[in-house]
């Protein structure tokens, strides 16, 4: 699939943009460029550490913000597939700093549509956030204003060859600013702080989302949102499997927190498809393709009409257990109860 072809990644040194990387290489040897685009001078000076250019002469650096249109249609050009992972994600962060966020996360996705619609891309995959559905905070709604402009630009690409797709999911574990680095350091003080002891949050491993995103490359049509089944954790039970000898202090949800996260409300279900191992929400307006023709391209199957996806109702729900494991597995191999 990517084998001989030019790949873009906005965000690239962040943790998606690192595993990404990481498994194009291993599963497509003859990928012509992996082109990594982000503002962070020193992660990007990290990453040629790993991937020194004698060994790795596929892979470029390119310093830019998904701000400047000139710089990103540059490291646009000759670039068959863009994944666009840039963004302001903090929600605190995109609290106090409003405007700085809708630059980044609304004009940013504006302007990567624009470059590939000017670069002769064929490829647009952008990620989500489970935030941007049924948004409460400025981090959500922002990213659903870029979900929208995504899944609409199918219908302004002409006759390029060119699909734009959304993938959206939850909590990914171990990820940077992430709850369990947190429980995980903050155990040495004998306390874990929980908003809430009734919080539930979806859980996917970071593969899980690099997967997720290879599927829609290879699968997707254009405007399809691509959402995983995955299961869900409570986060008293998270604190339980970290530190299970803490005190558990139970403080108040912040600003802008959900007790429950969405990905598919009431109302998208009367446009969300079944696709076995993922569901996909299709565009609500789309001048490309019908919704049966949609469902007959992926073999899916409409979802009953009062359907939802909620890490509260989920049916599936981590244990206790099963959280050490994966802990163990996907974020430190050293991790130990104490």
């Amino acid at each position: 699939m990517l084998n001989n072809k030019s790949v873009l990644i906005t965000g690239g040194t962040g943790s998606f943009g690192k595993q990404f990387i990481e498994t194009i290489l291993k599963r497509y040897p003859g990928v012509k460029k992996i082109a990594i685009y982000s503002r962070g001078e020193l992660k990007q000076y990290n990453l040629q550490q790993k991937y020194p250019k004698d060994k790795f002469p596929q892979l470029r650096f390119f310093i830019g913000d998904v701000r400047d249109t000139a710089r990103l249609k540059r490291a646009c050009e000759g670039i068959d597939v863009i994944i666009h992972a840039a963004a302001i994600k903090q929600v605190d962060t995109a609290e106090y700093n409003p405007d700085e966020c809708i630059k980044t996360n609304v004009q940013g996705a504006q302007n990567v549509i624009n470059a590939a619609l000017e670069c002769n891309v064929h490829d647009v995959v952008a990620l989500s956030t489970d935030k941007a559905c049924a948004p409460i905070n400025l981090y959500g709604a922002t990213k659903l204003v870029s979900d929208k402009l995504f899944m609409a630009a199918n219908n302004i690409k002409g006759s390029r060859d060119l699909r734009f797709s959304v993938v959206r999911y939850g909590n990914v574990m171990g990820s940077r600013g992430s709850v369990i680095p947190f429980f995980i350091k903050k155990r040495e003080e004998g306390f874990l702080p929980v908003t809430s002891k009734k919080m539930t949050r979806f859980n996917i491993d970071l593969q899980s989302g690099v997967d997720l995103v290879m599927y829609a490359l290879k699968h997707h049509l254009g405007g399809e949102l691509f959402i995983p089944k995955i299961p869900s954790f409570r986060l008293i039970d998270l604190a339980k499997a970290i530190g299970p000898d803490c005190e558990i202090r139970e403080i108040g949800l912040r600003p802008g927190e959900k007790l429950h996260e969405e990905m598919i409300t009431t109302t998208d279900s009367l446009s969300t498809i079944d696709l076995g191992k993922y569901y996909a929400i299709l565009p609500s307006v789309s001048y490309n393709h019908t919704q049966e023709e949609y469902i007959k391209h992926h073999n899916a199957k409409l979802v009953e009409p009062d359907f939802t996806y909620n890490s509260g109702t989920n049916p599936e729900f981590e244990t206790i257990e099963t959280i050490r494991e994966k802990i163990k597995k996907f974020v430190d191999p050293n991790f130990k109860i104490k």
